[in-house]
This record gives C-alpha cells, sequence and structure tokens, in this order.
C-alpha cells in the first residue's frame, strides 16, 4: 500500500509525563497527524488503478486506452487499467495472450493456430463452459483490443475427463496345434496342444 512511503509513529510520552491530561493531549496530537498522514498519503492513493477514486480511475483509464463496457465489474475494470501497459506489451503473440487472460482472471486457455488450410487466419481459443459463461463479454473486447490484426478469433469449449488406468506385468507362453494326415494308417492323428498364460498383477 502507498501508505508505507508516509507513516507517523505513535507518540511516546516520558514516564514521568504520563499524566491525566497529558495523555489526553497526547491522543489529539496522535489523532490529528493521523488526519495529515491521510492528507499526504491521498495523491499517492490516486496513482494506483486499485485504490484510486472511481473519478481518477476513468482519467486512468483514458490515458491507457481502456474503456469500461457496460455491465463491466470495478474489481475487473481496476485490474484491467492496472494491467493496461504490459498487456499491450504482451498483445498478438500466443504466449502473451495467455498471459493476458491469467493476469485478468479468466484462468486457463489454450490456443490453436493454422488448423484449417484454407481458413488460415483463423485462431481457435480453447477454455471451458465456465470461463465462456462468465466471461462472455470480456473475451470479445480483449480479442478486439489485444488480438492479431487480420486475424479472425473463435471460441471452442474443452471439458476435463477423468481417466482410470490399471497396469499389469503380462507373460504370453505361445503354442501352435496342428494335425498331420497319416497315409500308412488312413486316419487323422491330432496332437493336442495347449497354450499357457500367466498374469501378475502389480
Amino acid at each position: 500500500m502507498p501508505s508505507r512511503w508516509c507513516t507517523v509513529d505513535k507518540l511516546k510520552l516520558p514516564f514521568w509525563l504520563e499524566g491525566v491530561e497529558l495523555s489526553k493531549l497526547r491522543d489529539a496530537a496522535q489523532s490529528w497527524w493521523a488526519k495529515v498522514e491521510t492528507w499526504m498519503n491521498w495523491p499517492l492513493l490516486q496513482l494506483d488503478a486499485e485504490t484510486c477514486h472511481l473519478t481518477v480511475l476513468d482519467l486512468l483509464a483514458w490515458q491507457r486506452d481502456i474503456q469500461r463496457f457496460q455491465g463491466e465489474p470495478e474489481t475487473l475494470y481496476r485490474k484491467r487499467v492496472k494491467y493496461a501497459f504490459i498487456n499491450a506489451v504482451d498483445a498478438g503473440s500466443s504466449a502473451g495472450t495467455v498471459r493476458i487472460f491469467q493476469r485478468l482472471g479468466v484462468g486457463y486457455v489454450e490456443i490453436e493456430e493454422r488448423f484449417d488450410s484454407e481458413n488460415w487466419d483463423v485462431i481457435r481459443l480453447y477454455l471451458t463452459d465456465g470461463q465462456l459463461s462468465a466471461n462472455p463479454v470480456l473475451l470479445r473486447v480483449l480479442m478486439q483490443q489485444y488480438g492479431r490484426t487480420c486475424r479472425r478469433y473463435e471460441f471452442a469449449t474443452i471439458t476435463p475427463v477423468t481417466l482410470g488406468m490399471r497396469v499389469a506385468h503380462f507373460h504370453d507362453d505361445h503354442e501352435t496345434l496342428h494335425a498331420v494326415w497319416d497315409d500308412r494308417a488312413s486316419r487323422l492323428v491330432v496332437i493336442s496342444e495347449w497354450p499357457v498364460v500367466t498374469t501378475e498383477n502389480t
């Protein structure tokens, strides 16, 4: 917090001045200097997008080319103004887009480019159903402001699934069964052999 730049220590009187009336004077002075501290810190607080007055925040937003969309929460608006410069630096790259989404609280996103040889200018963003339903307007605003020039963006959903897997050590001893014709005895002789399969669970 900017208040660390200007702090007033608590007043302490020597032990021989610890009296009822002098304690009242000390408390009054302490209260006065606390107000002075607040007055001195107020200009510093207006330089921070997270603590400044909403009117000053609108001026900072105008300076940083940020427009508040309809229904945008104040906390999100302050984040967009605060990270406007670094977001502009990251704009246009896949890794930068991921960082922008993380800074503004959208969360994890996957990006796929040039998946279609004909529509090569389309970039697909994979998000969860919760992300799409919670930030429909924000996603469009971010792509319009920080997306690449001459690119089209589309959103797709990803659904996490649970995969169960079991590992076992498998041995297979294979034997072949075959029959031969005995011409001398004019009979069919079958040699019976059985395959042996063993398994060992781990």
